[in-house]
């Protein structure tokens, strides 16, 4: 099939925009000629993989969002393409991957946690007001034939806030690269890494990996960190955020020299070969990559219920299931009771078993076969 992908960025530091790239890729390697429509090229596709921009208004956030709503399906149209799937908020798709959750869903919890203003602001903001807006377009279209939610959370949060008929909506969790996450980074890279970074090589290591500190959970981490329970336990950070400044400062408050921010790294394997457990307390998180590579590296996961990959882990793994994340005792307890066996040979074995059920392959496969049935729906529409 001639498929064309859509988003406004090709990227490979946002979760939307890896995940973007590697379908591409596998879609190609599964013999389908792939067109790439995106705003913005920050690296280049895919060897094979037919790249094309689409003109985006550079007025602002709203003009830029409305520019690729309605430019896009133009010039996607033009291409004679069989499928289209979306990665991104246009009403004029095939398939719809919903890799993030509603945005109607996020304003809601964000107005729970927040206060008058952060209840008023989305109904007087022009962009919010118009993504929600290009959001109930698209998810009432009526050309769209089947949505793809990373999580069964993302499921319920699409059927709650839009109506969305279940069987419209097929749950399809990503993949994880099983060669370059692997418990054997820990033997090669671990020490060296923990070395650069002055953590003790005895010393229990707690990683966290993300940018947007809040949404992620790094407060109720460093809430936590001057506890007795964590005076020799090291807290690596991994991502950026706009108030790095403030989370420093907290830092060196809580716990001065055990708490290391490494920044943005592209080599974030070595990063899970250095660590005992990784942690993802997020307020929100539509599935969380984060957790499925710490796992194929052999490393236990503290993960909120907000976060989607949470409905992956099982076992002894699923103690690391935080049911109430404001809780500060909870987490503290749950992290813990994963440092005291996070080197346990059975434990990090245990781990990596459940990675090994959701490779990139399978992933691949399972989406070549829907999009194959979109296509054969005697319903469908092509380009």
């Amino acid at each position: 099939m001639k498929i064309a992908l859509v988003h406004k960025r090709l990227d490979l530091n946002g979760g939307t925009e890896r995940d973007l790239f590697k379908t591409a890729e596998g879609l190609r390697d599964l013999g389908h000629n792939v067109h790439l429509f995106c705003g913005e090229f920050r690296v280049a596709a895919p060897l094979g993989v037919t790249p094309q921009r689409i003109p985006l208004l550079r007025l602002g956030r709203t003009a830029r969002l409305l520019s690729m709503a309605l430019g896009a399906p133009k010039m996607i149209a033009q291409a004679s393409c069989d499928l289209v799937l979306s990665f991104d908020r246009m009403p004029d798709c095939d398939v719809l991957r919903c890799g993030g959750g509603t945005h109607r869903g996020f304003l809601s919890r964000l107005a729970g946690e927040g206060g008058a203003l952060a209840r008023l602001w989305p109904s007087i903001s022009p962009y919010h007001r118009t993504l929600l807006a290009l959001e109930k377009r698209q998810f009432h279209s009526s050309r769209l034939k089947k949505i793809i939610a990373v999580s069964a959370e993302v499921k319920r949060d699409i059927m709650s806030n839009y109506g969305v008929a279940s069987d419209k909506i097929s749950v399809l969790y990503n993949g994880v690269d099983e060669r370059r996450f692997h418990p054997d980074t820990r033997a090669r890279s671990g020490q060296a890494l923990r070395a650069r970074w002055n953590i003790p090589p005895d010393a229990p290591l707690v990683l966290f990996v993300g940018s947007g500190f809040r949404r992620k959970g790094l407060d109720r981490l460093l809430s936590i960190w001057n506890s007795s329970k964590f005076a020799r336990t090291y807290l690596l950070i991994v991502g950026s955020d706009a108030r790095l400044g403030r989370y420093r400062s907290w830092a060196d408050a809580v716990a001065p020299g055990r708490i290391v921010f490494a920044g943005r790294q592209d080599e974030i394997e070595k990063y899970y070969g250095a660590a005992d457990v990784a942690a993802l307390p997020s307020l929100q998180e539509a599935f969380g990559n984060v957790v499925i590579e710490a796992l194929a590296s052999g490393l236990p996961v503290l993960v909120s219920r907000a976060v989607g990959a949470a409905e992956i882990l099982s076992g002894s793994l699923a103690g690391g299931i935080v049911e109430r994340p404001d809780d500060a005792a909870e987490i503290s307890a749950k992290l813990v009771s994963l440092l005291d066996k996070a080197r346990e040979a059975a434990v990090r074995q245990e781990a990596r078993s459940i990675a090994e059920g959701y490779s990139w392959e399978s992933h691949f496969h399972g989406l070549d076969t829907l999009l194959r049935e979109v296509k054969a729906s005697p319903i469908g529409r092509v380009c």
